[in-house]
């Protein structure tokens, strides 16, 4: 860590409060990196790494980062970015970096010889691991970053227009770990753990409820890679037999329907961690017949680091709240008028706390709608307080739409699929999804009569991520619109 901060300094030569992008899968160069880029006093931009190249360039065309870090094989997106946004050095990570020679050469082999699955990029990469032998300039002075200064700039969800990015602070950060050491309680705190992470640590939930919260405890955190591969992920817990364990109602489903998941044990299992998206009531009692142990739902946004509210730790059952407030954490129920509502009635949930973020990135006009003067941050989710004051959460004011704990906004995906030859309108509504909480249904008017689904299908996952693309496509003769000629998308649901 100390080493790629060095480079970061005496090579690409960035200075404070510069950003560096990491466009990482789970391992342990994500880890290196983030914390080798916050020693080094510079800011994290998180990127996903199976984004498409358009999302890619607007998240680094407003982020206008310094140096970015990706894995190998995704570098290929770069090609035409790195010079328009004039990055100082990008850094290509292989998927068997950090890891014992023996399986990095395993995994070396597979990818370049049996797989090929490296694309060729016309970019002038440093390796990282020829990077982690740079001697540091002793010489130079090193930046220190302040607790008010930008740590992470991380994305709230779409990228259409200019796309929100949360600025998240040391002080925000370190306070909302502080906060979770707090819900967990001195005993869990006190004693060793384990948590297996197969969350992206590019989502801030996995980012400090996993990664941060179990450095500060002095844990060991498995980091799983991808979590798609269910026989693997048994394996790990077989293994790893953690303590913790954090997921999304998604992927509690598909884990019981892994057939092997009757093998391990689960004795060890102290706390298992539920947020990202919704927590349905038939997945939290299959996982509690079949496990023995209680998905903890809480409730988080990006903009307050994540984490909000938790139910407690030591709860018997699935509670269809998403718990108290976390210590040092207000929240209030507002009307329309901004005023408090009345104990029990339904509005609009504000928060605030010492997690929540400083604004948006370069989007003063947002961050004034969303923060008030006295630090409430108004987080758009309907919610109401029941009467042992938990958290129920009832709708969103927005029409976001949350696939497998991932934030989809609608605009976004009519943009995209407007831009297919044919299309003349689009409207994307969310519908509930056994697997994924809820799926992205495409509406669209055409231009020309002989467009089919699969070719707004195949547009669509040429410029969309895998999680934005369309499961189901309807075509109409016209949308419903209001007066204004605003689509109405609740008709479409």
């Amino acid at each position: 860590m100390h080493r790629f901060s060095a480079f970061l300094l005496d090579e690409i030569k960035l200075n404070a409060q510069d950003r560096v992008a990491l466009i990482l899968p789970n391992g342990l160069p994500y880890v290196v990196a983030f914390y080798g880029a916050l020693r080094a006093g510079l800011t994290v931009v998180n990127v996903n790494p199976f984004a498409t190249p358009r999302e890619i360039q607007v998240q680094l065309d407003t982020t206008r980062v310094g140096a970015i870090v990706v894995l190998e094989n995704f570098a290929y997106k770069l090609d035409d970015i790195v010079d328009r946004n004039k990055v100082q050095g990008v850094v290509s990570v292989a998927a068997g970096d950090l890891l014992p020679i023996p399986t990095r050469v395993g995994i070396d082999f597979l990818q370049r010889v049996v797989r090929d699955s490296i694309p060729p990029t016309k970019l002038d990469l440093r390796a990282f691991r020829t990077v982690l032998s740079h001697t540091p300039n002793l010489e130079r002075s090193r930046p220190s970053a302040g607790l008010d200064d930008v740590a992470l700039l991380q994305y709230t969800g779409g990228t259409t227009g200019t796309p929100k990015c949360a600025m998240l602070t040391h002080r925000n950060l370190s306070a909302n770990v502080e906060q979770i050491r707090g819900w967990l309680g001195e005993e869990f705190c006190s004693g060793p753990q384990t948590i297996v992470t197969p969350l992206p640590l590019f989502h801030v939930f996995a980012l400090t409820a996993s990664l941060l919260t179990f450095v500060a405890l002095g844990g060991h955190n498995v980091l799983v890679t991808d979590p798609r591969k269910l026989r693997a992920l048994v394996k790990t817990l077989e293994h790893a037999r953690p303590t913790a364990l954090i997921g999304v109602n998604s992927l509690f489903d598909a884990m019981l329907r892994e057939r092997h998941i009757g093998s391990i044990d689960w004795s060890c299992m102290r706390l298992v961690i539920g947020g990202g998206a919704a927590i349905q009531a038939p997945v939290a009692q299959r996982w509690l017949a079949k496990t023995g142990t209680v998905i903890i739902e809480g409730y988080g946004l990006t903009e307050a680091s994540p984490v909000v509210c938790a139910n407690p730790v030591n709860a018997k059952g699935f509670s269809g709240s998403v718990g108290y407030p976390l210590p040092a954490t207000e929240i209030s129920i507002r009307g329309d008028d901004s005023a408090a509502v009345a104990p029990g009635e339904t509005g609009e949930v504000w928060v605030r706390g010492p997690q929540v973020m400083r604004g948006y990135w370069m989007n003063p006009d947002e961050t004034a709608r969303v923060l008030s003067f006295e630090g409430w941050l108004r987080t758009g989710d309907m919610g109401y307080l029941a009467s042992n004051q938990t958290l129920v959460l009832v709708d969103r004011i927005k029409d976001v739409i949350i696939v497998s704990g991932f934030k989809v906004f609608p605009s976004e995906v009519e943009a995209v699929a407007c831009a297919c030859p044919g299309v003349d309108n689009a409207a994307a509504v969310g519908i509930p999804d056994e697997r994924t909480g809820q799926a992205v249904k495409l509406s669209v008017v055409r231009s020309a009569g002989d467009v089919t689904a699969d070719a707004v299908l195949k547009f669509c996952r040429a410029n969309l991520s895998i999680y934005k693309v369309p499961r189901f496509i309807e075509f109409r003769d016209s949308l419903p619109t209001n007066q204004l000629g605003k689509t109405l998308r609740r008709a479409l649901g």
